[in-house]
């Protein structure tokens, strides 16, 4: 690997608590790995239960004075800390593509969707008001939003950069201190954005980064008494863990627990803007994340023309590094990578042979192949469970009703992509799917300004938006009697 490719990373990382680095309380060392090469990137001090309580600590004496600040001064400084990641986009970039993988194109789109939302919430951060209620001439009744305290963020591996802005952001400008607690495969980009924030005026304590194990840090933070809010976002059996262990402290959770989402096709689709967005949705980050249309619901009439090209386009896709201009990189982990294979063979068990790829790519590296299976049923497990990696599961339908009843016939409800020119079509299908999205005609379509969430078993709250702000806000109601007294 190139020196300046390595210039971006530093060879060991501490934890970031109360506005400095800071040793952990064991020697304990998280080995971070690039997954293009599988050679060491960095060693990072593994927090321990003593650590997380330390983090929670310092953001609670921070809360104090930060919450007490005119909103203007949130404002100010979240705008600079936009400013800054901004500054730095290449080196936010290089360390996500180097400790998960994804194309550099791609890693630095995200980090221009974290600035992106430090400076969306920081235009909101003196915006956050009540409202006045008429109740009768002899009282005067209002609400005020007041911000939580102490937020925990329990951040994913697989757009771990974007994905900490997603919920620090709005928590900081709704006046709470965050303490954040990212995946141990990916902890880089959190310390670098932690140590940015400082340098651009963010209060020591109001930002906390806690790397280590979910069993031992990731714990003992969600399930600390002093945290008033945890979002999570990750598999289904961690967020039910994780909303379990809040239940004991009566702790508000935010959870995103991912999707199987389904992409659907009708026959009057435009051809090109079907097949660019079918490729967008399941191989973008090698198919690792959370909203891909992992499920290609295609109408009988065009269903073997259109794998035939998808499976041509699949074939032609360039992976590889993803510090070189490829369409897609590798996987984030070996131990992920062995999970995505094994489904492979669970696909070959229970619908045959993909019609393209299905194979680990003989070279160093979490590589695998682009790959699409024909013809599933339904109620085949690589048509029900996340499978999080480029694994495409094609299956046919007559009608649009057969179509909705397709795209609803799993537990998650994250997203669904529509492509049709019937605009009618594509209200009834937005309107009788079951999901917390709807892409009509492009995947991927929305923005940090739009709310993201899911239905069913996809999780519970909703990220983005004005709406992200009640996450992290809670709501008073003031009634005072105005009538005059003798």
């Amino acid at each position: 690997m190139s020196k300046k490719a390595l210039a971006a990373v530093s060879d060991q990382y501490d934890l970031w608590i109360g506005g400095d680095e800071r040793p952990a309380g064991s020697d304990d060392q998280l080995a971070v790995v690039n997954p293009a090469t599988e050679e060491p990137l960095a060693d990072v001090a593994m927090g321990t239960a003593d650590d997380a309580d330390a983090a929670v600590e310092n953001a609670r004496d921070a809360f104090e004075s930060w919450h007490r600040r005119p909103p203007k001064k949130r404002t100010q400084i979240l705008t600079d800390i936009a400013a800054a990641i901004r500054e730095k986009n290449n080196q936010l970039a290089r360390i996500e593509t180097l400790e998960n993988g994804k194309p550099l194109g791609e890693a630095e789109d995200q980090v221009e969707r974290c600035a992106r939302h430090f400076e969306y919430y920081a235009g909101i951060a003196d915006k956050i008001q009540g409202e006045s209620i008429p109740l009768s001439e002899e009282y005067v009744d209002y609400t005020v939003r007041e911000p939580l305290g102490v937020t925990a963020h329990i951040v994913p591996w697989n757009v771990p950069i974007y994905l900490f802005a997603r919920s620090v952001a709005p928590a900081l400008a709704a006046g709470n201190a965050a303490v954040v607690k990212p995946a141990e495969e990916t902890p880089l980009g959190a310390l670098e954005l932690a140590r940015l924030a400082s340098e651009a005026g963010l209060p020591d304590g109001l930002l906390n980064v806690v790397p280590g194990y979910g069993n031992e840090a990731g714990a003992a933070i969600t399930g600390h008494p002093d945290v008033n809010s945890i979002t999570f976002t990750g598999s289904g059996p961690t967020g039910t863990a994780v909303a379990k262990s809040a239940v004991e402290n009566v702790t508000e959770t935010h959870l995103e627990l991912g999707g199987k989402s389904p992409n659907v096709v009708f026959p009057d689709a435009d051809w090109e803007g079907a097949l660019n967005g079918t490729m967008t949705a399941i191989f973008t980050n090698a198919g690792q994340v959370c909203s891909a249309g992992s499920r290609l619901l295609v109408h009988e009439d065009i269903h073997e023309e259109f794998v035939d090209d998808l499976v041509e386009r699949a074939e032609s896709l360039d992976v590889g590094s993803g510090l070189k201009d490829v369409d897609m990189g590798p996987l984030v982990s070996e131990a992920h990578l062995e999970k995505v294979l094994s489904y492979v063979d669970i696909g070959r068990e229970e619908v045959g042979e993909p019609v393209t790829g299905g194979n680990a790519l003989d070279r160093d590296g979490y590589f695998v192949e682009p790959t699409v299976f024909d013809d599933v049923p339904m109620d085949t497990r690589i048509a029900q469970e996340e499978i999080f990696g480029p694994v495409l599961t094609v299956t046919p339908f007559a009608d649009e009703g057969e179509a909705i009843e397709l795209a609803n016939a799993t537990d998650y409800g994250l997203v669904a992509g529509v492509y049709t020119e019937n605009v009618g079509r594509a209200h009834r299908f937005a309107r009788e799917v079951d999901a917390g999205q709807i892409y009509i005609n492009e995947y991927f379509a929305s923005g940090n300004e739009t709310p993201f969430g899911g239905f069913k078993r996809s999780g519970i709250g909703r990220e983005n938006g004005i709406q992200a702000i009640e996450n992290y806000t809670q709501l008073k109601n003031v009634c005072l009697n105005i009538a005059p007294t003798e």
